[in-house]
């Protein structure tokens, strides 16, 4: 039984679920949900935090600030907690409401951005916020997801490798795009080996990431109304652009068998039955999807009959139906 000292310290990377008995597609889930920030993002936050202190950015007296939609928010609100540090989460009506008290209750101070950017998102509106911020004189240091290196070699020096041993045959990697740490770390990681690997990212319709146009998106997470700086196409095979009600189905029909997982995993494991049903037809490639999340912060939203009603008209039906 491990012994830790900080919440840090923990985090399940070895737990795969194999989908083929619930989406009837040869797919297995890498589970990145099961450590105290709850999702994939812990890894980005701790690389990101430990780079800027041992730069020197980052003291004592700092306050750190971000923008995010949740996740990134309660990995550093975890983080910033076990330091004794400050933080300051700029985020948006989207973000969950049991994300925003998770962020609190570890101490951190959320500030939410109403004002829209040019492609409609609010994207554009947290990043202003955080930069009125950085300016305001106080010591305040913007860790910058969307740009910073030390987020997608958070998966390229830990993610990627860990499924490059559990899958030494792998042929198809989904991977969801919000900042695309995860995704660029891990197609970094496979390209620079020479490896056959198929990697796909998995996007949201209505988010700019990858040249889609611009749509209201509800479902925080993945998708981005202004193209983050890390974005390396080249290294990308295909995107799958995912309507949310499709995320809604099938977090639906996960959970119908067990598995609460997130909006975001939801997503990913949509683009990739639709990819492998395409592309794969009646065949058993050695295919896996990164779940960012687990689906208890979602409670109110996507699993809510109310909310999906308000939002989407009825609910859809159970993907396992079609």
């Amino acid at each position: 039984m491990p012994i830790i000292t900080s919440p840090q310290e923990f985090n399940v990377d070895d737990l795969y679920v194999d989908l083929r008995h619930v989406i009837d597609r040869p797919l297995y889930l890498k589970c990145e949900g099961f450590n105290f920030a709850g999702s994939v993002k812990l890894k980005a936050a701790a690389a990101m935090v430990e780079a800027a202190e041992a730069e020197g950015a980052l003291t004592p007296d700092s306050v750190i600030v971000e923008s995010s939609s949740g996740n990134l928010g309660i990995a550093l609100s975890l983080i910033a907690a076990s330091r004794g540090l400050k933080f300051v989460c700029v985020t948006d009506p989207r973000c969950n409401p049991a994300s925003m008290r998770v962020m609190r209750a570890l101490g951190a101070e959320v500030r939410v951005v109403s004002d829209k950017d040019d492609n409609g998102g609010y994207l554009g509106g947290r990043i202003a916020h955080v930069r009125e911020l950085c300016e305001s004189g106080r010591q305040y240091v913007w860790l910058n997801q969307y740009a910073n290196r030390n987020n997608w070699l958070a998966h390229y020096r830990g993610t990627a490798p860990s499924i490059d041993r559990e899958f030494p045959d792998l042929e198809v990697l989904f991977v969801g795009a919000g900042t695309t740490g995860t995704l660029m770390g891990c197609a970094r990681y496979f390209r620079e080996r020479n490896r056959p690997v198929t990697i796909v990212a998995v996007d949201a319709v209505g988010s700019v990431t990858f040249g889609g146009i611009p749509e209201r998106r509800m479902v925080p997470g993945l998708g981005t109304s202004s193209k983050p700086d890390l974005v390396d196409e080249s290294l990308v095979d295909d995107v799958v652009h995912v309507a949310e009600p499709d995320t809604i189905r099938t977090v639906r029909a996960l959970s119908s068998r067990g598995f609460l997982f997130g909006g975001s995993t939801g997503t990913v494991v949509s683009g990739a039955c639709r990819w492998l049903e395409a592309k794969y037809p009646g065949e058993d490639p050695v295919a896996v999807a990164i779940a960012p999340d687990l689906g208890e912060r979602y409670l109110d939203s996507i699993y809510e009959e109310s909310w999906v009603r308000e939002h989407f008209g009825e609910l859809p039906p159970d993907i396992l139906d079609h």
